[in-house]
């Protein structure tokens, strides 16, 4: 087994044939449904640079993309929101909330024009578990890409765990590299030097599955995580934690830098709970950034033509195979 050639993660190119074959063909992880609890509500974000929004309305949730069909600006700021109606901050366009083409001022006499002709372009979306996912142009059902996570968190109660906030995260190095560096614990006792005294690293397990690849390590005391560690296809994540989890989504920005958006959910959300939170969400991020040094340093690397393809090993980095395979088979 051997790692990937460089190019696949410093070319433009291959970037943006994997927006093409991976970010617009999967279902990518919003957030929680619940932050669409009133008519109005919407989460507008961005997949690898497509830009999309969900949005509650009167008859149930919607997905657009989030491009006006006039001069294709933005038609709703990233982040979440409530608006009663789409207007175009441009040109004054407006749409109603099922993404017909409402009104145009001021556009003068064309008898060509059809207001029917010009609606928002849709997205697709599904909830799992109260998790919101959106796909541009689905390759496959929600259910068939989550393949083993589904039994894999079967017995977690999800559902009962309650969003408390959301932290973007960036840095300079294709979202492959971190991928990389996030389905393997071989690296766990060079970049995190706390966490490694706080498992049991002699029993640590890398496992990969249909869409899945979980590790798991045995915890000693005073670890905040439970001790599994899960990555889906193409590239979200779950860390559970005592009375909660995380979940993010590795977003590439470009061919070269990456954000992570994590959500923070909770058993229990009560105010005397509100310091032991933060502690915990602290706790995670701060493991997160522990990883950003090596992986820029390995891009840079990867784009200077000083590495060839290296070894992986049998025993920790059968996440790294799995994932590559994957991006393998979309490519051929």
């Amino acid at each position: 087994m051997r790692n990937l050639d460089p190019v696949h993660y410093t070319s433009p190119d291959i970037h943006r044939a994997d927006i093409d074959s991976i970010f617009a063909r999967s279902w990518q992880l919003i957030g929680p449904a619940s932050r669409l609890r009133q008519r109005g509500d919407y989460i507008a974000t961005e997949i690898a640079g497509q830009k999309v929004f969900v949005r509650q309305t009167r008859d149930g949730i919607r997905a657009f993309r989030n491009v006006c069909r006039h001069r294709g600006a933005r038609l709703l700021p990233e982040g979440t929101g409530r608006c009663n109606t789409i207007r175009c901050p441009y040109h004054q366009w407006v749409w109603g909330e099922d993404g017909s083409l409402l009104n145009v001022p001021w556009w003068g006499d064309d008898p060509d024009f059809e207001m029917s002709d010009w609606a928002l372009d849709t997205v697709e979306w599904d909830i799992w578990r109260g998790l919101l996912f959106v796909a541009i142009d689905p390759a496959q059902s929600l259910e068939a890409q989550l393949g083993d996570t589904i039994p894999e968190l079967a017995d977690e109660p999800l559902e009962t765990f309650q969003w408390t906030c959301e932290e973007v995260l960036t840095f300079d190095a294709n979202w492959k590299i971190y991928t990389d560096n996030f389905v393997e614990g071989y690296h766990i006792p060079g970049i995190h030097p706390e966490f490694h005294a706080a498992i049991d690293f002699d029993a640590f397990s890398t496992t990969a599955h249909d869409g899945l690849v979980r590790m798991t390590a045995p915890p000693k005391q005073g670890l905040f995580y439970r001790g599994k560690w899960l990555w889906m296809w193409p590239n979200w994540t779950l860390s559970l934690f005592e009375g909660g989890m995380n979940t993010s989504r590795i977003n590439p920005i470009d061919h070269r830098r990456t954000e992570l958006i994590y959500n923070f959910y909770f058993a229990d959300t009560s105010p005397e709970t509100s310091e032991a939170r933060a502690k915990t969400i602290a706790d995670n991020l701060q493991v997160v950034r522990e990883d950003f040094e090596v992986c820029l340093e390995t891009q840079k690397n990867y784009e200077s033509g000083g590495y060839r393809p290296g070894p992986l090993s049998p025993r920790h980095e059968q996440g790294v195979k799995y994932f590559q395979d994957r991006l393998r088979a979309v490519s051929d």
